[in-house]
């Protein structure tokens, strides 16, 4: 075949494997790609304001879109800039690759402007504990090698980002290989330990001689919707009337007002989820696709092990008894190992069956404990400043059931994993494990990016704001519609919360002036409006997603609502006092 070049080559590639939008901001380094960007059909070039918002994007797109995101910048600065972000898709097992530019080969080492190859400041080794692979392209000769084997490794097992270092002599030389679009075992492996879910079912169904387990629960996690499987965990739960929870990452995995939700269990969690998995009564726990971390265990809360048998099903065998031992560890895919259940026609699966009523007995009593939100009334406060449950829960009501909300970090996290019921995967998203302040607002663009058919809002802080802030006119300049809620308060709002109770020194570290978000969002070409009153958010919500443009909705809220987190607290306390 004739030559292609290189920059034209990996745009090409990308637009086969599905890919609509690519973020960057330009720079000398990158000037190569420029024209191929320019006019690649079907692939937008998205400019950011800043690299780390680029490389958020990326990431939002990524988890919101289901294959995975990609962003361009400058070596050197350019990643540096972008090391935070990496950091947290790396965290999250989110799928990037990052496309930096070098400095010719012949300059390497040699006091080059920028250069940050290998022979100077060594961006790739920069980003080496943070990505799944860091390459550097030498040579023109490896240019499709490299790439294949960058998105072969940001794809296979647990997913994460990737980079591409390519100096501007490789970007403007010619690739005579063909690009062959990967795999879709890639995208969604369907592989599980055929004879660890034999063990399964004999825990399951033990046979005439041992009585079965009843009180059979369901924890899922990430996993879950990474292997696009929650299709099938809504099959196996109805089937066999096992009750569900998930993860904060997880959450929308299993439909939240589905009569086997118990809500999300661990940080910000619901009471059933939370009171049933402590309470000693669960024989087995499935835990699927999650490494069972901090947040997913209320401080590795050792209350949550079952009477029977702890089952684990990951992708990534490294984190399969990392917390505790389990007595069925199954390695592979969330999504084959519950069709594998569900779709079981044998007697072990007619032995599950006949145990679906006490489950369902089971089910109502847990019901009848409680409601499922920690001070629920919180919702129709009519505090002013607003109560922050009140204004997710208009929100909520506000934004249509597909719709996609983008968290980002601080109190306002904990309020929306606890008010905010959400109904599908995807439509919940959140830089969970590491929790970068500000992520949210470009993470949210580029999701918009990914789904642009779908509604979709960021909820993020005025401390946000001013981190990543400046990136509302991304989503302004692209006319990408989506609404951003700032929860202003004046306050870094988790942080004043500890800090309040250490006296009036701490607690003014934490505080912050009460800008005006309405006015410098459309000082940036948004629309936007403030709200003060609770009687007000209702219809400025409305006419925000009405809009059909992005818009800012500047709320005021008081810092000094608690979170609602009482039991993630209390087991941070028991932890430090038992350590």
């Amino acid at each position: 075949m004739d030559a292609i070049p290189a920059t034209r080559y990996l745009l090409e590639a990308l637009r086969t494997e599905g890919i609509t939008h690519v973020f960057l901001v330009p720079g000398g380094l990158i000037d190569p790609f420029l024209p191929a960007l320019a006019d690649t059909r079907g692939l937008t070039p998205v400019v950011a304001a800043h690299e780390g918002g680029a490389a958020c994007m990326a990431d939002g797109y990524a988890r919101a879109g289901g294959r995975f995101g990609v962003c361009f910048a400058i070596g050197g600065p350019g990643i540096t800039n972008m090391v935070t972000a990496m950091a947290a898709a790396r965290s999250d097992f989110s799928p990037v690759l990052v496309v930096s530019g070098q400095v010719p080969t012949d300059w390497e080492g040699r006091g080059g402007f920028q250069d940050s190859s290998p022979a100077a400041l060594n961006d790739v080794a920069v980003l080496h504990p943070l990505t799944k692979s860091s390459l550097m392209v030498e040579h023109i000769h490896l240019f499709h090698h490299h790439l294949r084997a960058s998105l072969t490794r940001m794809l296979a097992g647990f997913q994460g980002p990737v980079q591409l270092s390519i100096p501007t002599d490789v970007q403007r030389a010619g690739v005579h290989a063909p690009w062959e679009k990967l795999d879709s075992s890639l995208y969604s492996p369907r592989f599980v330990d055929l004879e660890a879910m034999d063990r399964l079912w004999q825990t399951l169904a033990p046979g005439p001689q041992a009585t079965a387990p009843v009180r059979i629960l369901a924890l899922a996690g990430a996993g879950v919707e990474k292997a696009d499987a929650s299709g099938d965990l809504l099959a196996l739960a109805e089937r066999f009337e096992i009750p569900v929870a998930t993860t904060l990452r997880g959450k929308g995995v299993f439909p939240e007002d589905h009569r086997l939700s118990l809500g999300v269990f661990g940080y910000a969690g619901h009471r059933p989820a939370i009171e049933t998995i402590l309470s000693g009564e669960v024989e087995v726990l499935l835990v699927l696709g999650s490494g069972l971390s901090q947040r997913d265990t209320l401080f590795w809360d050792r209350r949550m092990l079952p009477t029977r048998a702890l089952v684990q099903v990951d992708l990534d065998p490294q984190v399969i008894g990392r917390t505790w031992p389990a007595q069925v560890p199954v390695t592979g895919d969330c999504g084959e190992a519950l069709r594998l259940l569900a779709q079981a026609d044998t007697p072990a699966a007619g032995v599950l069956e006949a145990s679906r009523p006490q489950r369902r007995a089971w089910l109502e009593q847990i019901k009848a404990r409680g409601p499922r939100h920690y001070d629920g009334a919180h919702t129709a406060s009519e505090a002013v400043p607003l109560h922050p449950a009140r204004v997710v829960d208009e929100l909520r009501r506000a934004l249509p059931r597909d719709g996609v909300l983008v968290v980002d970090s601080g109190a306002h996290r904990a309020f929306c994993g606890h008010y905010w019921d959400a109904y599908e995967p995807r439509t919940y998203i959140s830089a969970t494990n590491l929790g970068p302040m500000g992520w949210a607002i470009p993470a949210g663009i580029g999701a918009k990016a990914a789904r642009p058919e779908r509604p979709l809002a960021v909820v993020t802080g005025d401390g946000c704001m001013l981190m990543h802030g400046m990136e509302v006119q991304t989503a302004a300049r692209y006319g990408l519609p989506a609404v951003f809620v700032v929860i202003n308060n004046g306050a870094l709002g988790n942080v004043w919360l500890r800090a309040r109770k250490e006296g009036a020194g701490p607690m003014s570290l934490t505080e912050l002036p009460l800008h005006d978000w309405a006015g410098f969002a459309r000082s940036l070409g948004l629309k936007a409006a403030t709200v003060s009153r609770p009687e007000e958010l209702a219809p400025v919500f409305q006419q925000a997603l009405a809009a059909g443009v992005p818009f800012l909705v500047d709320v005021r809220c008081n810092k000094t609502f608690s979170t609602p987190v009482t039991p993630f607290s209390q087991a941070k306390k028991e932890w430090i006092d038992d350590d």
